[in-house]
């Protein structure tokens, strides 16, 4: 005995007759999540030493999800889930061993 399948597409098919399964923008949209950046102005780093040494003690504080130091800038980018107190980036920076100049302007 052999079954016979039907290869007609039906109707409602998931899929368009481009064969993508969405012609258009998603009608699913993913929850943004919060997060703030600041920039500080850090002094006395000279190399991607110095920028790894600053990036991991500012990543152990508490809710920051990403930090990039830029030696020939002075510049840290840091973003985290909520609003940092500048004092818990600067015990960092001086864990590091360089030194927090403030926000950068």
């Amino acid at each position: 005995m052999t079954a016979e399948t039907d290869t007609t597409p039906s109707t409602g098919s998931c899929c368009s007759p481009t064969g993508s399964c969405h012609d258009g923008a998603a009608d699913v949209q993913i929850e943004q999540v919060d997060s703030v950046t600041a920039v500080y102005q850090v002094k006395g780093m000279t190399c991607g030493h110095c920028e790894g040494a600053v990036s991991e003690e500012i990543s152990g504080i508490a809710g920051v999800t990403s930090v990039a130091a830029v030696a020939s800038t002075g510049l840290v980018t840091v973003t985290s889930k909520a609003p940092l107190a500048e004092d818990a980036v600067r015990a960092a920076v001086d864990e590091a061993g360089y030194e927090l100049l403030g926000p950068a302007a």
